[in-house]
């Protein structure tokens, strides 16, 4: 197995505001579904929470719900949005669009976490979502070696980050600004503001 990249310093992540299919409890993945007015008003929430930490620079995945919680972010701070295809939600596969409960059911899973183990081979490999994030991750911040970046992103591509880094999952929640820092080899993620 290739070790994944490891960024040199800490960064800002937020997850994408809800959309209809986050509010039922489905696999959302690479479908793209716009926010909806409960996401829209959490991205609006998340840019005054980011007062705290403004951002130098914004760097959004390019599914909608994304972009759009970056431009609301972005406005806030009078930044542009720079679009990563490697931030992309992982690619569920034939999963996408089911729901997550039912297959948790399905498959006799207790925690969210243990949905990595059910990933359809139709799908994208959870390794592979880690090591791109953590490498386009490490490039922006290896390119803006003095900014403060604001990654937009999804909930899969921060669990699989902050396994990698801090060794499990955490509590994710639409629309809330986190910090993944680094301090020396060991990393820790909490919320913003």
């Amino acid at each position: 197995m290739i070790r994944p990249t490891t960024p040199k310093r800490s960064f800002l992540c937020l997850r994408h505001g809800a959309t209809d299919w986050n509010r039922q409890g489905r696999f959302q993945g690479r479908t793209d579904n716009p926010l909806n007015e409960d996401g829209i008003a959490q991205a609006h929430a998340a840019a005054r929470r980011l007062q705290s930490a403004p951002p130098d620079r914004i760097v959004s995945s390019p599914l909608v719900r994304a972009v759009k919680t970056a431009e609301i972010a972005a406005a806030a701070f009078a930044q542009a949005v720079a679009i990563d295809q490697d931030i992309v939600e992982c690619d569920f596969g034939s999963l996408e669009g089911q729901s997550i409960e039912e297959a948790m059911q399905r498959h006799r899973i207790a925690k969210m976490a243990d949905l990595v183990s059910i990933l359809p081979a139709d799908g994208e490999a959870w390794t592979e979502v880690t090591e791109r994030a953590l490498r386009c991750v490490s490039r922006w911040l290896d390119r803006h070696p003095h900014a403060q970046i604001l990654f937009v992103c999804h909930d899969g591509v921060m669990q699989a980050m902050a396994q990698a880094l801090c060794g499990d999952f955490f509590d994710n929640h639409h629309g809330t600004p986190f910090r993944f820092t680094r301090t020396d080899e060991r990393w820790t993620v909490d919320e913003v503001g």
